[in-house]
C-alpha cells in the first residue's frame, strides 16, 4: 500500500505541508478565502528544533491500536487505510493517547482527525506532498525492510 513518507533531512520546517493539507480538507476553492486568518487544523503537523524538521503523519499501521481503543467505534481499516467516522466519534481523545507516533488530534470542532491520504478530496496524491517545495514528503509503496 502507498502511503506518505518523510525524508526528515530534506524538511525545511516551513510548515507549507499544514497548509496545504488544512486547505485540502477545508471543501473549499480558493485557499487564501479558506485560510487567511484563520487557525488552521491540518492532518499532519511539524515537528522538532533548529537542528532537523519533520513532518508527522497517520503511518496507517497494520494492527492500529487506535481502533482496538476507540470507545465509539469511530476508528476503522478500509483498504489499508486507517479512517475516522467523525458522526461517531465523541472526542474522548483515547485515540491521541494510544497513538505511538502523534498523528491524531482535534480538529476545529473537538472531533479526532487524521492524515487519511487525501482519499476523499484529491486526485490520487495528498495535498502535504504535492506541496512540499522541497519533496521532503513522498507517497509512495516500500518494502517491509526499508
Amino acid at each position: 500500500m502507498k502511503r506518505v513518507y518523510v525524508n526528515e533531512e530534506w524538511c525545511l520546517g516551513c510548515h507549507l505541508c499544514e497548509y496545504n493539507c488544512a486547505f485540502a480538507n477545508s471543501g473549499m476553492k480558493d485557499m487564501s478565502f479558506a485560510l487567511k486568518d484563520k487557525k488552521i487544523y491540518p492532518r499532519i503537523h511539524v515537528e522538532g528544533s533548529d537542528k532537523i524538521t519533520f513532518a508527522v503523519s497517520c503511518r496507517h499501521c497494520e494492527d492500529p491500536i487506535c481502533i482496538k481503543s476507540c470507545i465509539a467505534g469511530a476508528i476503522s481499516k478500509q483498504d489499508g487505510v486507517v479512517k475516522i467516522d467523525r458522526n461517531k466519534c465523541v472526542g474522548c481523545l483515547t485515540c491521541v493517547l494510544v497513538c505511538p507516533y502523534g498523528a491524531l488530534m482535534p480538529g476545529e470542532n473537538g472531533l479526532m482527525q487524521k492524515c487519511e491520504l487525501c482519499l476523499e478530496n484529491t486526485c490520487g496524491t495528498p495535498a502535504c506532498v504535492t506541496g512540499c517545495p522541497n519533496k521532503a514528503i513522498v507517497y509512495e509503496e516500500r518494502s517491509d525492510e526499508q
